[in-house]
């Protein structure tokens, strides 16, 4: 008998930080962005409790430009994908892990005026999204950090 699985994420939250476009090599683009999802109970104290986890998500391709072009901090954001874990050596020998949550969908749930753009829609669109000349500057600045694609290509810190 074949063995199943599944690898699928599914998150709605706000993101954390812009989304910083990258280049591998070979010239693949490639996004890194964070967002926050937050859970909130009571105790047995019926005292009010919340948590925010952190998520790294990366894309890559015609997601990291979409989500470039689309995407800022502080927006809600639907977003389905799968988890990947990387590891990497560091410069002092170890190794190193960093797990990702890498895109394969995307909606906007802000209601900036762009709600339930998600991956077809955008294509749809197609040049008319690219108007914001503070994003574009930031794109032709990153476009000169070009990053191998075994290598770490955000090392960040956690956000608290």
């Amino acid at each position: 008998m074949a063995s199943r699985s599944l690898n699928k994420v599914i998150l709605i939250g706000n993101l954390t930080r812009d989304p910083e476009m990258r280049y591998t090599n070979s010239g693949t683009p490639v996004v890194t962005f964070g967002m926050a999802t937050n859970k909130s109970w009571k105790d047995q104290d019926g005292e009010a409790k919340e948590l925010a986890e952190f998520h790294n998500l990366v894309a890559w391709n015609k997601m990291a430009e979409i989500c470039q072009q689309l995407l800022a901090k502080g927006m809600k954001v639907y977003i389905e994908g799968s988890l990947n874990t990387r590891s990497w050596e560091a410069e002092d020998g170890g190794t190193r892990y960093k797990t990702e949550i890498r895109v394969e969908d995307m909606i906007l749930l802000d209601s900036k005026g762009k709600q339930g753009v998600g991956m077809d829609a955008v294509e749809e669109k197609g040049e008319s999204e690219e108007k914001e000349p503070k994003k574009k500057a930031k794109k032709e600045k990153v476009e000169e950090t070009p990053v191998e694609e075994d290598q770490d290509p955000l090392e960040e810190d956690l956000p608290f």
